[in-house]
């Protein structure tokens, strides 16, 4: 993590596990509490990437703001938490169907100006997400600042102490929080007739039209989806450590990581995966200090690319 997000976690700082780094302070319970809170960071992982896998994954839209929107999300959250006093879940349950909206007209946007023009697409629409990230990151600094904001509740500052060892809360409400988000998006997935169209809308969109349905339509229901998940998924970033115009930057890396990783488009891999590099994350942190553990996220990624492409879920082609 950098410095200015890890001052943030209390589950790295005063308000949780204290990891000082480096070798000489290592110990079986220092390594046992960096596994504990790497497997809840990584729950927040899995949660903030769950969108990404959907649009990523499922969709093949190369979504490099999908960090930006995630940022953009918590901002609003910290919006209506700082001048209304609503509670960040709350708040951020309130945000997703205007986040829904928000995905429905980006997608069509992206679709009307890349996607539909031919197979050099995904190379445009990538500059055309960095495009929007930049915007977005614009906007965030006119409207508040390059300061770093955060949110109230009652749950955020308060830890379970299980002998020597301090489990912050917020981690614990990311962890529950990312299990029903897995959950409810695989049933929807699997049990639906617009999620199984969504699932196939990447493979076979002849089948789909034979089927009666419409293929951009269904891409368009399905980035909405991806991008209202975000609602919750910014709470969440807000809710585990303050926020700054500039943490997209830091989140690209980890949570297309965490997509590559689980197999595209896998839902409970997506969960899997953002466990693996949580922990991966804190022990690198514990054992070599907070300089490295930016660099885990892009390693991991290199890694799983060069050794198993598709991902520990996916299928080879």
């Amino acid at each position: 993590m950098d410095a200015r997000h890890e001052a943030g976690h209390d589950e790295l700082n005063g308000g949780g596990i204290c990891f000082q780094g480096g070798p000489h302070l290592f110990s079986f319970d220092l390594l046992l509490d960096a596994v504990v809170i790497g497997v809840l960071l990584g729950c927040f992982y899995a949660a903030v990437s769950l969108g990404l896998s959907v649009s990523f994954g499922l969709l093949d839209v190369p979504h490099v703001a999908h960090p930006a929107f995630l940022v953009l999300a918590a901002y609003a959250v910290f919006f209506l938490n700082e001048y209304y006093g609503i509670d960040p879940l709350l708040a951020g349950l309130l945000i997703t169907p205007l986040f829904f909206l928000f995905g429905l007209a980006a997608y069509r946007l992206y679709y009307e100006t890349f996607e539909k023009r031919g197979t050099d697409a995904g190379v445009r629409g990538i500059a055309f997400f960095f495009g929007v990230a930049f915007i977005i990151e614009v906007l965030i600094i006119l409207q508040f600042g390059v300061d770093q904001r955060s949110v109230t509740a009652s749950y955020i500052g308060k830890a379970w102490r299980i002998g020597d060892m301090r489990i912050p809360f917020r981690l614990v409400v990311a962890f529950v929080v990312a299990a029903a988000l897995t959950i409810l998006l695989t049933l929807y997935l699997s049990r639906t007739f617009m999620g199984r169209a969504i699932r196939a809308v990447a493979q076979d969109q002849e089948a789909l039209r034979l089927m009666g349905a419409n293929p951009i339509r269904i891409k368009q229901w399905a980035f909405g989806i991806a991008t209202a998940v975000l609602g919750i998924a910014g709470a969440l970033l807000i809710i585990v450590a303050p926020v700054d115009p500039t943490l997209d930057r830091t989140y690209i890396g980890r949570t297309f990581c965490v997509v590559v990783m689980a197999g595209l488009g896998s839902m409970t891999g997506t969960l899997v995966a953002g466990i693996i590099l949580g922990v991966a994350e804190t022990i690198v942190l514990t054992l070599f200090g907070a300089s490295w553990a930016p660099a885990i996220s892009f390693g991991m990624l290199l890694g799983i690319l060069a050794v198993r492409p598709q991902g520990l879920f996916g299928r080879r082609s």
